[in-house]
């Protein structure tokens, strides 16, 4: 809700991200489609726009959320005013042409590939010939070392989360208030993307002037004709989440799928994502209080300063700003159905990561609540009983400070609310489903109505498709965008895919948004594949499992009639 004593602003839209890490399995899927889709090039083969850390961990690059050395994000001065902690400009200035203060190819790691030529041209002998590794940089042989999945599956170790930067700030507040130990060992995956903030120290610091925030979605871009590769980009993201593609020269990064979003459709990673952990949808802010909201003088009030930048878009006052402000009626629409504001706003179970720099990071997350449940049960009692689970809270395998300290500055009220509506809601809807009368008094102990803990169970386990992902097109289509069309593109003609002088020439094969649109269509369609339509084509890669795609299967065997 908006402030009653105040009317919005300027009213500006963001696409936004919440994931839900009581889903993740740690599979990765999600970074290797975002590979395969959009760094599968020479330059960036150690770039991962979506990586997936196991936490506690040192994260990828190494130690990224270590600000005193990387210089990320922002720093309030004594007056009130934010400055990037990289330095103003005379410093970047000053180290335009020597920043030393990134991380290098060590930090992310060396990427290479193997000598698969020396498997079939090694000469015969008594030893079986092997394919060692190479780099891609400089084709020499190479002895692997890192990698951005190095740690993974050993979170809970000390030899690994002894350099996490989050478990250093809690041992410097409280010493021994970590320890690793076997018995104790437990884990969560921690999927990260570019942020896509709404107050962009990248875009600050770039002297070029190549990143920039659109205006109409809030995706923050680089220019690829303006980017000098100044690499300035790289020191300013606290996150870490823009690469240099030492081949072009040029910085890239994460652009949250804009040729998808743009058509209305979900970002690669979620739809390939196997656990559904991921939610999609537009906020409304008022972009007048971005900066008053990062500037607060206490870390603790950042949370609650980035959600009171967040209008509630079913009020009427919010919705004529809106539209004084140019948002178009079907955005709004969007909007009131965003399950993002619903889980970050509404229900206040999604915090943001790392609002400690200061940057209004906009992806989202649901801090796990599993192990929660397994402590209660382990102890013999009712681990779905609220009064059990309210009291376990504080019992968590992984401390609610080191949650604290990645979602809400170190503050462990926030974390413990969200765990608390979490409890709620699974003891609230256990009674449900085993047909025993709803009780009132388990929502209202996490300060809720049954009738929005149902809404929230329905938007965290049952939700469908259009429910998670609320994606309005951009402002100038209008419904599904075709692809371009060509007047010799009917079947068997010259321009059916390819040209009236051979295969090389013409326009390429159309794959992009038709197969965009093929895949939605596919995922919410109730038809089986092989009944989808005339001429319906099967990728295996998503096929449900329902009915008899033709030549998937050989023919019945039938028995010939004497």
């Amino acid at each position: 809700m908006t402030r009653p004593d105040r009317a919005p602003g300027r009213v500006m839209a963001q696409l936004a991200m919440v994931m839900n890490l009581d889903k993740c399995i740690g599979c990765h899927t999600c970074s290797v489609t975002c590979k395969q889709v959009w760094t599968n090039r020479g330059g960036v083969e150690y770039a991962w726009f979506n990586n997936v850390e196991t936490r506690p961990g040192q994260g990828y690059p190494r130690r990224y959320q270590d600000q005193e050395t990387w210089r990320g994000g922002w720093t309030r001065t004594r007056g009130g005013r934010l400055k990037p902690r990289s330095g103003g400009r005379l410093r970047r200035l000053l180290t335009l042409f020597a920043n030393p203060v990134m991380p290098n190819i060590r930090d992310y790691y060396e990427p290479w590939t193997y000598d698969y030529d020396n498997l079939t041209s090694a000469p015969l002998g008594d030893d079986f010939p092997v394919a060692r590794p190479t780099s891609l940089l400089t084709g020499e042989p190479l002895s692997i070392q890192w990698s951005a999945n190095w740690d993974d599956n050993l979170g809970g170790g000390a030899e690994v989360c002894d350099q996490d930067p989050v478990v250093e700030r809690m041992r410097q507040k409280a010493e021994e208030s970590v320890r690793f130990a076997f018995e104790q060992a437990y884990m969560f995956y921690l999927p990260r993307i570019c942020e896509h903030c709404l107050n962009p120290s990248c875009v600050a610091s770039c002297p070029s002037g190549s990143l920039y925030k659109r205006s109409e979605d809030g995706i923050v871009l680089v220019d690829q004709d303006r980017c000098r590769g100044w690499r300035m980009c790289v020191t300013a993201c606290p996150y870490k989440k823009i690469y240099f593609n030492h081949k072009t020269g040029k910085a890239e990064k994460c652009h949250f799928c804009y040729p998808r979003v743009e058509v209305g459709l979900p970002t690669v990673c979620s739809e390939t994502c196997v656990g559904r952990l991921r939610y999609l949808g537009l906020v409304l802010y008022d972009a007048d209080r971005v900066g008053e909201a990062a500037a607060v003088e206490n870390e603790h009030d950042l949370y609650e300063a980035q959600l009171d930048l967040l209008l509630d878009p079913d009020d009427p006052r919010v919705q004529d700003a809106a539209r004084r402000d140019g948002i178009p009626e079907d955005w709004l629409a969007a909007a009131r159905r965003s399950p993002v504001y619903a889980l970050a706003k509404r229900h206040r179970v999604a915090l943001p990561l790392h609002p400690e720099f200061r940057t209004l990071p906009m992806v989202w997350y649901i801090p796990p609540l599993s192990p929660v449940v397994d402590a209660v049960a382990e102890s013999g009692h009712d681990g779905e009983d609220v009064d059990n689970l309210f009291g376990a809270v504080d019992a968590l395998r992984i401390p609610v400070a080191y949650l604290a300290e990645l979602f809400s500055a170190g503050d462990p009220e926030p974390v413990r609310a969200v765990l608390r509506r979490l409890s709620a809601m699974r003891s609230y809807m256990r009674r449900v489903n085993l047909g025993d009368p709803a009780d009132e008094t388990i929502a209202q102990a996490a300060g809720m109505t049954g009738a929005e803990v149902t809404e929230l169970y329905r938007l965290l386990a049952i939700a469908k498709y259009h429910d998670r992902y609320v994606v309005p097109t951009a402002h100038e289509t209008d419904g599904p965008v075709p692809e371009a069309a060509c007047g010799l593109d009917f079947d068997g003609g010259p321009g059916a895919y390819g040209g009236p002088f051979g295969e090389a020439s013409g326009r390429p094969v159309p794959v992009s948004v038709e197969t965009f649109h093929a895949l939605k269509d596919r995922q919410t369609a109730d038809a089986p594949a092989d009944t989808a339509g005339p001429g319906a084509r099967v990728n295996l890669l998503n096929w449900d499992g329902r009915g008899r795609p033709a030549g998937l299967f050989p023919p019945p065997h039938t028995q010939e009639q004497p």
